[in-house]
């Protein structure tokens, strides 16, 4: 089922954009505004269309890269800068000793290797452009050091400036991240308790498998405490409205799996249109800035448009002038925590592969504002960093993630792949590509390909669930060749897709390459397999219309679990979602009352199912897991498995019905899912600062249907309200080959500056599913200019 805006988005898809879903431009016409800046090697110039997108036209590709950094940081220096503070362990200096610890986190995290070799060790190209980037934000940094009035207006309220950057900080600055250490943590612990197979029903492993307790490790002594800096306990944010999520584990455990993306990339045989067509749409936080940023580059060998993280240089969703491409999140786990045996009276050394060995130190200084600098000492076993340790049990614990290793300059990554011309370029590109992904391809000729990237680490004794003992023997061995990771070339369906489920294909050799056993849940992937496989010539609007989903299909599970002589007191529920079909629309009575019982039937099920013994270490179910064990009950539910399951859900259908009379009022017939589930966009601290929250409107009013299940992803905690937390901010289809004919959007604007006529103009778009032309050709961007500026070096 689609939103019933799709009826909109049908009509739009192909032609002009009625004059009233187009946002509006700064300015028509107008002489070009010339800028004078320092670090550019030959006059840019950069025209912003009617939709506020900028097209950076200059002479070298190290220029095209300074216009992007210029851009970025006039658009969105604070949310830059914050991000490159953190990074670099720098919040302290400028906000006080509450982040110190958050500091001390930081610098643990910080490359230790040789940066001028790693700088070396990049394509000469990709560095150059990575240079024109920094130089681009540095250019603007000194422009409003000049000319303090331009500022964005958090500086001012808060008293701070912002940072310079250094080429090095693109190496330095690894970033902190717990990755599945906390897992390996609770496993150990119920390991310890005889109850590991119970957490299969929060997580469970994907593919098939056993767990097997690495020789050696004492999972009785694992406790908490061995994540050390890694628990955001011990490394407060210092703002308390971003802490107070990050503290409980339920919260953080739902919110990490809500983060992913959908693409699918469709071959010419299957498309209407003749050519390929590649849509994507990352589902990241929704709530603050944009964590993209639009752009368009073009230089002698470089022209590609799309939708960039802002601070990170280049484009990672788009297309250049040969080939469309996509990602979204694939799943490999990158890190494991490594028990250490340290020296009696001597906690500098540690045991490994048979000799105590000193760990290495490195002494650093954290400058804190209204208090003396505090010193540092960050320890390390062979590049792992040391996240607690325990001297009075001979005991330290090294984190392993590949985000450390010698290489791992996932910053350059995406640069590379902007300059690739084909597929074969692209798989070169590939190697410097640290994260996660899965990476869409289709290009001009025809061609459309899949490929998995990232750094998988070779663990030849052990699959990564459990902690291991850090003497060696569990040592990595390397990292996974890109030619060896799962892909497809031309596949002959005509058609692929990706929506972070287990897509790891039959027969690859999974025992010798193990990559994840976490997954995201498959029901947007099967939704958008029903859909694409009911196409056998597929169009733009259908990509736009499959971007806007909102079919349910774990509520079409429910409904056929509904039972068949509910209570008197469910009946009305049962009668209400019995007519529904299963649409998460926002004008939908059914799809809030679904909303109420989900909850319920989960804490329900919890209750009946996960061990007493477990539950401080198991806060919930996986939705997956919950509707296969309800759709087969067995002997957990009870000596009458059916019985019981029915008993469940009806009483689920009674608290729900009673939570949708609470949210909802007495009235079935005034129930809306979007009258509670709202796009609301606020400043990170508008909550802990009364002055920020004044300067910076919020940004709400605007209601949404779908929720984390479907495709149209509008994911929300309702630990802490129905709010849309999670879903596509930004949104892409690409008709490859004739580019004018793509489509984007992007929530709320392209600045992060309530001053700028860019902070929400695509809000109402956004809302209503219009998406809007991505101009690419040279005489379309020329003929819906709004505004020239010429970049000049001084």
């Amino acid at each position: 089922m689609i939103e019933r805006r799709a009826f909109l988005l049908a009509s739009a898809a192909l032609v002009a954009m009625p004059e009233s879903l187009l946002a509006k431009p700064i300015v028509k016409g107008g002489k070009a505004r010339t800028v004078t800046l320092s670090g550019a090697r030959a006059p840019i110039e950069v025209i912003e269309d009617e939709l506020g997108v900028p097209h950076v036209r200059a002479a070298s590709r190290h220029d095209a890269f300074f216009g992007q950094g210029y851009l970025v940081a006039r658009d969105r220096l604070f949310q830059i800068d914050m991000e490159h503070r953190r990074d670099m362990g720098r919040m302290a200096e400028a906000f006080g000793p509450r982040f110190v610890a958050a500091d001390r986190a930081a610098r643990l995290f910080l490359y230790r290797g040789d940066i001028d070799a790693e700088l070396a060790a990049l394509p000469a190209d990709v560095l150059e452009c990575a240079r024109g980037y920094v130089a681009g934000v540095n250019a603007r940094i000194d422009e409003l050091a000049a000319d303090p009035a331009g500022l964005p207006l958090e500086y001012g309220l808060l008293g701070i400036s912002p940072l310079r950057w250094e080429i090095g900080d693109l190496v330095r600055g690894r970033g902190i991240g717990m990755g599945d250490a906390d897992d390996e943590v609770r496993r150990a612990q119920l390991q310890a308790r005889g109850l590991l197979d119970a957490d299969q029903l929060m997580a469970p492993l994907r593919p098939a498998w056993s767990f097997t307790v690495p020789e050696g490790l004492d999972a009785a002594a694992v406790s908490d405490a061995d994540l050390g800096l890694l628990d955001p306990a011990n490394r407060p944010a210092g703002f308390e409205p971003l802490q107070e999520a990050r503290l409980d584990p339920e919260t953080r455990w739902a919110d990490r799996f809500a983060l992913g993306s959908n693409a699918w990339t469709i071959a010419s045989s299957r498309s209407a249109t003749g050519r390929p067509i590649l849509a994507n749409d990352p589902h990241l936080g929704i709530g603050r800035a944009s964590p993209r940023h639009m752009c368009h580059l073009t230089a002698p060998g470089l022209d590609v448009i799309g939708a960039g993280a802002p601070g990170l240089p280049g484009i990672m969703q788009g297309h250049t002038d040969r080939f469309a491409f996509g990602r979204t999140n694939f799943h490999i786990d990158q890190t494991d925590l490594f028990i250490l045996r340290t020296k009696e009276g001597d906690p500098g050394r540690y045991w490994h592969k048979g000799a105590w060995k000193a760990f290495e130190t490195f002494e650093d200084e954290i400058a804190i504002k209204d208090a003396p600098t505090e010193r540092v000492t960050s320890r390390y076993a062979a590049g792992r960093p040391i996240v607690s340790q325990d001297a009075a049990r001979n005991r330290a614990v090294a984190f392993a993630t590949t985000s450390m290793l010698p290489g791992a300059n996932m910053r350059f990554a995406i640069i590379a792949i902007n300059l690739a011309k084909d597929w074969s370029s692209l798989r070169e590109a590939f190697k410097l590509h640290v994260s996660p992904t899965n990476f869409h391809y289709a290009d001009v000729d025809g061609n459309t390909g899949w490929q998995t990237i990232g750094f998988v680490p070779r663990r030849p004794k052990h699959d990564g669930l459990l902690p291991a003992p850090g003497d060696g023997d569990f040592d990595w061995t390397g990292i996974l060749p890109v030619e060896d990771m799962p892909h497809v070339y031309n596949p002959r369906q005509g058609w692929f897709a990706s929506a972070n489920q287990m897509n790891i294909p039959a027969g690859y050799p999974y025992r010798e390459r193990i990559i994840s056993f976490g997954w995201s849940d498959p029901f947007r992937y099967d939704r958008i397999v029903e859909v694409l496989g009911g196409q056998p010539k597929h169009r733009i609007e259908d990509s736009i219309a499959l971007q806007h989903d909102v079919q349910s299909l774990p509520a079409r599970a429910l409904l056929k679990l509904l039972p068949a002589n509910p209570s008197a007191e469910a009946a009305e529920a049962v009668a209400l979602l019995r007519r529904w079909d299963c649409g998460i629309a926002a004008d939908s009575a059914a799809a809030l009352l679904y909303e109420m019982v989900m909850p319920a039937l989960s804490t329900a099920f919890y209750d009946r199912i996960v061990p007493v013994a477990a539950r401080d270490l198991i806060p919930s179910v996986n939705l997956a897991e919950m509707l296969r064990l309800l759709a087969v009950p067995d002997k957990r539910l009870g000596d009458d498995p059916g019985a019981a399951r029915d008993a469940l859900i009806d009483g689920a259908l009674v608290a729900g019905w009673r939570k949708a009379v609470e949210v909802g009022g007495p009235d079935p017939a005034g129930w809306q899912w979007g009258d509670l589930h709202r796009v609301s966009i606020e400043h990170p601290l508008a909550a802990s600062n009364r002055a920020i929250a004044g300067a910076f409107p919020k940004i709400e009013g605007g209601r949404s249907g779908g929720d984390g299940t479907t495709p149209m992803a509008r994911g929300f905690n309702a630990r802490r309200s129905f709010n849309v937390s999670h879903g596509a901010s930004y949104l892409f289809v690409a008709d490859v080959g004739a580019w004018d004919n793509s489509r984007f959007l992007l929530l709320p604007g392209q600045s992060a500056d309530p001053r700028s006529p860019r902070y929400r103009d695509f809000y109402p778009l956004w809302l209503a599913g219009a998406m809007q032309p991505l101009w690419f050709s040279k005489a379309a961007v020329d003929r819906h200019a709004a505004a020239r500026m010429t970049l000049t070096p001084r």
